[in-house]
């Protein structure tokens, strides 16, 4: 009977959130090894399937790193990253987009299997990634940077009650398609949805001041405060680009941004229904 009392208790904490978030969107981005981990994906594919039920309208943006890089392998071409982003040749662009295509058909089935409708959608088609190739110091190829967003076509299909699949790839002026960072997808679609929340699945507990020491994780941190942060070497290597995309979408007018461990068992839905939540959230 105790254990019934406390599952209601539970339910009842989350009323409020799930009548403020009623028909608001989410933008979920969920990539990296986690993705590849079957039993983590299946828990974070219940709680997006949860939340679309609970009538939130998410949209998952999801990258594949990993899985491309160990194709690269197997087929002997070289990786090579600058600050972050994969250097992407013509033969290079044609293997992340058949990699990032089988991800997110697996998504899709997977999210179909649970019970919800969903949609993939690719980038690159209907304009809905709309890219200028990006300018760096060094010659990165075939990689973009976004230009603008088709809402339209995100509202229309969100409208249907169907959960949107992006896969993150652009399309320029020139025709060209584009490899595009799946953060800086994800962070340019929640500021041009205006998006309730932003929330980035990672492999690790959240914002740390110290790695070694799980007593420095971080609940809340400010816009300002991220700065500080960079500079003295808190926030490093690749949670740099995770931090700086919960800014761009912040400073793009989302309310609220969450950096989650997906390894948590239902972390996602802890996060949004919970007083307390589990990750870091990072807010103007």
């Amino acid at each position: 009977m105790e254990e019934a009392i406390r599952k209601a208790d539970v339910l009842i904490e989350a009323l409020p959130y799930i009548k403020r978030f009623h028909k608001k969107v989410i933008v979920i981005k969920y990539g990296g090894s986690i993705l590849g981990d079957e039993k983590i994906r299946t828990g974070v594919l219940e709680d997006i399937v949860f939340l679309n039920f609970m009538g939130l309208r998410p949209i998952l943006v999801h990258g594949g790193g990993p899985n491309i890089s160990d194709r690269m392998r197997a087929t002997g071409k070289k990786t090579e990253f600058v600050e972050g982003m994969r250097v992407t040749d013509e033969e290079t662009l044609k293997l992340v987009e058949e990699e990032l295509l089988v991800l997110n058909k697996l998504i899709v089935k997977e999210l179909d299997e649970l019970g919800a409708k969903a949609i993939g959608l690719n980038g690159k088609e209907d304009d809905l990634i709309q890219v200028e190739k990006k300018k760096t110091k060094v010659d990165l190829g075939l990689v973009g940077q976004i230009k603008s967003i088709n809402t339209e076509l995100l509202n229309d299909e969100l409208k249907k009650d169907k959960i949107v699949v992006v896969l993150p790839m652009g399309i320029g002026k020139d025709k060209k398609t584009y490899n595009v960072n799946a953060d800086e997808v994800a962070a340019s679609i929640a500021a041009n949805m205006q998006a309730e929340k932003f929330v980035l699945l990672t492999n690790v507990k959240g914002i740390m001041r110290n790695a070694e020491d799980p007593n420095s994780f971080i609940s809340t941190l400010t816009v300002d405060e991220v700065s500080g942060l960079i500079e003295n070497k808190i926030v490093q290597t690749g949670m740099i680009p995770k931090v700086m995309a919960c800014v761009e979408a912040l400073n793009g007018g989302v309310k609220k941004t969450h950096v989650v461990d997906a390894r948590t068992p239902h972390g996602l839905l802890l996060e949004i229904f919970t007083d307390q939540g589990i990750g870091t959230e990072i807010v103007r």
